[in-house]
């Protein structure tokens, strides 16, 4: 099964070393901040003792005696009300695997299809979802929504180590790789092995995601699908139900026999951009509509109310400072949808939202006496509508 594509990479050690790529991976993640692992040390913390932690990492690297630490597990809360896992490495775990990264990434960069396009330089879900409409265009019409069970969780181990040394065979990475990948997590002082799965929380997962699922998107692309897919968020596209259907029988037979993995029976069905379908926060309805599902329509508003609640000592000014970044955001992505009259209706509900905060502040005039909307243009406030243009 092992196939060496034109170049394979024999010794990385030496590059994954060099100061100038510790420094950019220890830069990427404390520019990012994020919580402590199971250390306790915070990005603030491992800043003001930067260089003793970074010559410990450094260190250890070069002396072969890195061992990572588990993952502090911790549970987010969903909108929905349940529960989301999560696994917090350490900084200097994230550190060690963004300065691993930082070699892998470019020699798998020249691999990769361009179907995939989730969690690549240059790419986003907006080039997904364009790409959709292309096809889409070319008479593409019939749609397999698919979806992986629990798809980071389940990689396989040995498939992916087999997979990633296609390309790279250097022992030293590999073998960093494999202790991320089979480190545990600590849970309420218990340690809890891991079997299978990419590292939780992890800086390379992303990237081990998708050199596992490029066997798929090789084979789809050899035999001509139009395949769009985002980490394990994709589509085949078809001109017929019936081709539909046949894609489904080989999707399924790459999933469950080459990956080792499941198509979820529930979330995977053939549909049409008649029927409708849902992709990375976009609903396709009709032949040519789509726009925000009602999913990432509440998550944006709930988000509205979270900064405009009237409980808050904050003057207007700062509260519609928080606001704007997450309304360029919101705009940003769904302004490439049909929603010039919902983003007309949202502009309307945060300016009354923000009237609502002000008249209970009694910040600017009498409760009785409307807020006009050229003050909230001169304190500065986007407007979703505007973005369009």
């Amino acid at each position: 099964m092992k196939e060496i594509t034109e170049k394979t990479y024999y010794t990385l050690k030496d590059k994954v070393t060099k100061i100038r790529n510790m420094k950019a991976a220890a830069k990427h993640v404390l520019d990012k901040g994020g919580s402590a692992g199971v250390d306790r040390i915070d990005t603030v913390e491992f800043k003001e003792n930067y260089a003793v932690h970074m010559r410990e990492l450094y260190r250890e690297f070069l002396e072969d005696r890195y061992q990572p630490k588990p993952s502090l597990r911790v549970f987010i809360p969903k909108s929905d009300g349940r529960q989301r896992l999560l696994g917090i490495p350490t900084v200097k775990d994230r550190i060690a695997q963004a300065a691993v990264r930082g070699i892998l990434e470019p020699i798998y960069e020249k691999e990769f299809c361009d179907c995939s396009l989730g969690f690549r330089k240059g790419k986003s879900q907006i080039d997904a979802i364009n790409k959709i409409e292309e096809y889409k265009e070319q008479g593409y019409k019939w749609v397999l929504d698919a979806d992986i069970k629990g798809f980071f969780d389940n990689i396989n181990h040995e498939l992916l180590i087999e997979f990633i040394r296609q390309k790279v065979t250097d022992g030293w990475v590999i073998e960093i790789i494999k202790l991320w990948l089979t480190m545990g997590v600590m849970k309420d002082g218990e340690y809890i092995p891991k079997e299978k799965g990419t590292p939780q929380g992890g800086v390379i997962s992303p990237l081990l995601a998708n050199i596992f699922l490029h066997e798929f998107d090789k084979i789809m692309v050899e035999r001509g699908y139009k395949l769009v897919r985002f980490a394990d968020d994709f589509v085949v596209m078809t001109k017929s139900k019936r081709k539909a259907k046949r894609a489904y029988e080989v999707v399924k037979e790459i999933i469950t026999e080459k990956l080792k993995l499941e198509l979820h029976p529930e979330k995977t069905v053939i549909t049409n951009f008649g029927e409708g379908f849902v992709f990375l926060g976009f609903e396709f309805i009709a032949w040519r509509y789509k726009r925000p599902r009602k999913k990432s329509l509440e998550k944006f508003k709930d988000k509205v109310r979270k900064v405009t609640k009237r409980n808050q000592p904050w003057k207007v000014d700062s509260i519609i400072k928080r606001l704007n970044p997450k309304i360029y955001g919101w705009a940003n992505y769904f302004g490439h949808g049909n929603v010039k009259k919902l983003f007309w209706r949202l502009d309307k509900w945060i300016r009354m939202r923000l009237r609502s905060y002000m008249e209970k502040k009694k910040a600017v005039m009498n409760q009785n006496k409307r807020i006009p909307n050229s003050f909230f243009r001169k304190k500065g406030l986007v407007s979703l509508l505007t973005r369009l243009s």
